[in-house]
């Protein structure tokens, strides 16, 4: 009996494999609209798979992973105000990228509660930005591809308090308001170029 549940994660992962090799494709048909950088944003919920796609694309921009900058690492707790860290992307990072120098950025250290170290991220040709509003307005100005990755709410509450621990839930349901309010506001979705199922990792339309 558990037979199909296997098929059916397999399939799911062979076909996220996929989409990312034809984003992949996609990203080296568009121009670099910081400076030398191709700047590709992962944006979406969380708990909807955009690590999962965004580690898979950086293997298939290779020969070499590309850097992936994860928002977790940026933002400061769980009350992170997402519509303020558009400006702080850019002023740690896009300014600097487009200069054609190193960003850096603060890593927030969640067990402590505090940032921790600076860290740097070269202007690499490509770089991927991915977590919740790494597609925000201020930042997707400077991107080159837009990937908006999505799935049920109760898909994503199941794979965040299944990471996270039953104990987080309050803080997962006070930023699941948080980050619907901010997607709302920004139209993030809309502006996306490439839309992903996180529980197939099919490309919309496809």
């Amino acid at each position: 009996m558990a037979q199909p549940v296997c098929r059916a994660r397999d399939d799911g992962a062979v076909q996220m494999h996929q989409s990312a090799q034809r984003i992949a494709g996609r990203v080296g048909t568009v121009p670099a609209a910081c400076g030398s950088v191709r700047v590709v944003c992962v944006d979406g919920p969380a708990g909807s798979g955009k690590t999962t796609l965004a580690d898979r694309l950086a293997g298939a921009l290779g020969p070499a992973p590309v850097p992936v900058v994860h928002m977790d690492d940026l933002y400061e707790g769980w009350e992170q105000d997402l519509a303020e860290l558009g400006s702080r992307v850019r002023a740690w990072l896009l300014d600097a990228w487009a200069a054609g120098l190193p960003g850096r950025h603060l890593r927030y250290d969640w067990a402590a509660g505090r940032y921790s170290a600076w860290v740097s991220v070269p202007a690499d040709p490509v770089i991927i930005l991915e977590g919740c509003a790494s597609a925000s307005a201020r930042i997707r100005e400077r991107a080159s591809l837009v990937v908006w990755v999505e799935a049920p709410l109760a898909v994503r509450t199941e794979r965040g308090l299944a990471r996270d621990g039953e104990a987080m839930a309050p803080d997962w349901r006070r930023w699941q308001r948080r980050e619907a309010a901010h997607f709302a506001a920004d139209a993030t979705r809309a502006a996306a170029d490439v839309v992903v199922d996180g529980r197939t990792g099919r490309i919309e339309a496809d």
